[in-house]
């Protein structure tokens, strides 16, 4: 683990950046903010911190996985946990072959984060369920996976689905990761 409490958190909502922030720099990290990669880019040219949470669904055109491919590029030893409202099997993947350690669904707090850092070495332990996956799952796991392959964009996604705008964004919303 690293010995430097540095950490860089990349969200674009403000106000939860603000909190998470305030509660690590209570657990005496020293935190630095960027909204986007390019903010976080410019922060790593002066800082090289040890820990990192990013948010996997940023606006505009930064993407939380190619932040966690440069966040990477830059420390091979840094701990960075993706943090998500969108969570599906394939953006969680590709997160940890990109570099992450742990990858949480939101809403995750402070003592979740802190565990993820600490839990990096996967387990053989962890039960495997007998329930088999359902339809419904393997469909919100599949829109997923699309929409991460069109950029968060809800049109495309659903051209590329075959269905229409406001079915997707119904099935959007009413399946919402909580």
């Amino acid at each position: 683990m690293p010995n430097e409490r540095l950490l860089l958190i990349i969200e674009d909502d403000a106000a939860f950046a603000r909190t998470l922030s305030r509660s690590f720099e209570r657990r005496d990290y020293t935190v630095l903010l960027a909204a986007n990669q390019e903010e976080a880019a410019a922060l790593l040219e002066q800082h090289n911190p040890g820990y990192a949470v990013v948010d996997l669904k940023l606006k505009g055109n930064s993407s939380g996985l190619a932040c966690v491919q440069m966040l990477h590029q830059h420390d091979e030893d840094m701990l960075i946990v993706v943090l998500t409202g969108f969570a599906s099997i394939n953006t969680a993947v590709e997160a940890i072959k990109l570099g992450a350690c742990q990858y949480l669904a939101k809403p995750s707090n402070t003592d979740d984060i802190e565990a993820a850092f600490g839990h990096v070495a996967g387990s053989a332990e962890i039960e495997v369920t007998a329930r088999s996956t359902s339809i419904k799952t393997l469909e919100w796991e599949r829109i997923h996976a699309v929409l991460a392959e069109a950029d968060f964009n809800i049109s495309e996604t659903a051209r590329r689905l075959g269905m229409h705008r406001r079915t997707l964004a119904r099935k959007l919303e009413k399946q919402r990761v909580k």
